[in-house]
């Protein structure tokens, strides 16, 4: 069986996480395995599984930050906002300019309530939104805010009454790039969607560490990246305890605060990683407690 940690897979076009997360299962030789933030079948890219203890690590990984390139096409809206679901409108984007695109796109950086695109994962009243759409219903999903720190134009490339526009985007957890492409579109008079999508980072983890799905077979099932210690080094900022800390916190015990925003992880002397701590009421008191028993 595997070690406990994390991996970064570089995920292929065509495989839902759930794919994923089956074939590391199979690789690790364990059941448990988890994945941390969602990417639809047609983006690749960054993609963050725990392995063993490392699957109480995802809570925190789900909600950092992330970066994406992606390609916006103008002239064409789908009923997904991305190029997987069928067209619902065409327009000529001959006259758009390049001048609107930039405009376009500087209204949606900083904080934006974003309405979440219809076929989505999220919940309404019990059941996926995508679900309800592709039943035929007709879903409105409230706005949420959403923080994009970065929405930069790579490249502008025009086509048979189409434009096709790649961006860079840094992002919070719960922003939906397919919602801006379509925004986008709509705010141009021509509609839009996504033809293109890979994740490139995931708070601190990014492609420099990613494997693809045959790399990792290779070296099965010795599949974890980042063993438990490294993985908690580089997804929150550190504390090191001392031996009588290490002692109480590995009990549940709280520390005194070091005046670090949680949460944060708290290291043993030896330098294994022993719980994620928050500080609260003058106290660090542990979230998860991961020292072995």
């Amino acid at each position: 069986m595997s070690a406990d940690g994390l991996i970064v897979v570089d995920k292929p076009a065509g495989m839902t996480s759930h794919d994923v997360v089956a074939r590391i299962r199979r690789l690790a030789k364990t059941r448990r395995v988890g994945h941390g933030g969602t990417l639809d079948p047609m983006a690749t890219g960054v993609l963050i599984i725990g392995v063993n203890r490392a699957t109480r690590l995802l809570t925190y990984v789900i909600g950092s930050g992330k970066s994406y390139t992606a390609t916006i096409r103008l002239g064409q809206s789908t009923i997904t906002d991305d190029a997987e679901g069928e067209v619902t409108a065409t327009a000529p984007a001959d006259g758009v300019t390049d001048e609107a695109i930039h405009e376009g796109l500087a209204r949606q950086r900083g904080e934006i309530d974003q309405v979440p695109s219809a076929v989505s994962a999220i919940k309404i009243n019990g059941q996926r939104a995508y679900k309800r759409v592709r039943e035929g219903e007709q879903v409105e999903l409230p706005a949420r805010r959403v923080t994009v720190s970065r929405l930069d134009v790579l490249a502008i490339r025009r086509g048979d009454g189409h434009i096709d526009v790649d961006v860079d985007v840094t992002c919070s957890s719960g922003t939906y790039i397919r919602a801006i492409a379509r925004d986008l579109g709509s705010a141009l008079g021509v509609g839009g969607h996504l033809t293109a999508l890979r994740r490139t980072a995931v708070g601190g983890l990014t492609l420099a560490e990613a494997r693809t799905l045959e790399q990792l077979e290779q070296v099965a099932p010795d599949v974890v990246s980042l063993p438990m210690s490294q993985a908690a080094r580089q997804a929150f900022p550190q504390r090191e305890a001392t031996a009588d800390e290490a002692r109480v916190l590995s009990h549940g015990g709280p520390l005194a605060p070091a005046g670090i925003d949680g949460p944060y992880a708290v290291f043993a002397p030896s330098g294994e990683v022993l719980a994620i701590v928050s500080e609260r009421e003058g106290r660090a008191r542990a979230e998860i407690v991961l020292a072995p028993a």
